[in-house]
C-alpha cells in the first residue's frame, strides 16, 4: 500500500511525495494560488488518464491488438442532476461530471474497438471513481 503525503510550502503550494518521487500542486492566481503546478483536480483526471492508457496498453499487448496511437482526454465539470444524461434519479443538484475522448489508432476491427472503450472502463482508478469510496479520517491538531 502506498502512501501519499502532502505538506504546505507556501501560499496553496504543496508537494507532494510517494518517498519515491516529488510532485507540486499549486491554485491558478485567479484562486489566490501561485500556479507553480496543476491544480488538485487536474491530478485526478491525470491519474485517470495515465491509469486508462496503462489498461488500454497492457490489454492490447496481451491480445496482440495493434495500436499505433493512443491518446486518452478528460475534462471535469459540474451541471445539474437535470442536464446531465447519465444521471438516474438518484442524483439532484450539482453532479460532478467528467468526460472522456479515447483516440485509438491501429490495424483492428469495430468488434475490436468497441471492446476496447469496455476495457477503458475498467482501469482500476476508473472502477474506484465510479463505486464512490469510502474514506477512513483522523484529523490531528497541535
Amino acid at each position: 500500500m502506498t502512501t501519499i503525503t502532502a505538506e504546505q510550502v507556501g501560499n496553496y503550494r504543496i508537494d507532494i511525495t510517494n518517498g519515491t518521487h516529488v510532485w507540486r500542486a499549486d491554485e491558478p492566481v485567479d484562486l489566490g494560488g501561485d500556479n507553480t503546478g496543476p491544480n488538485p483536480y487536474d491530478y485526478l483526471l491525470g491519474s485517470l488518464a495515465a491509469c486508462t492508457t496503462i489498461t488500454l496498453t497492457m490489454y492490447a499487448k496481451r491480445k496482440n491488438i495493434p495500436i499505433s496511437s493512443l491518446s486518452v482526454s478528460y475534462t471535469h465539470d459540474r451541471v445539474h442532476a437535470k442536464d446531465c444524461e447519465q444521471c438516474d434519479d438518484s442524483h439532484s443538484g450539482m453532479v460532478d461530471r467528467v468526460t472522456s475522448q479515447i483516440f485509438i489508432d491501429g490495424d483492428f476491427d469495430e468488434a475490436t474497438r468497441k471492446r476496447l472503450h469496455e476495457i477503458a472502463q475498467r482501469c482500476p482508478v476508473h472502477k474506484t471513481l465510479e463505486n464512490g469510496i469510502v474514506f477512513d479520517e483522523t484529523v490531528f491538531a497541535g
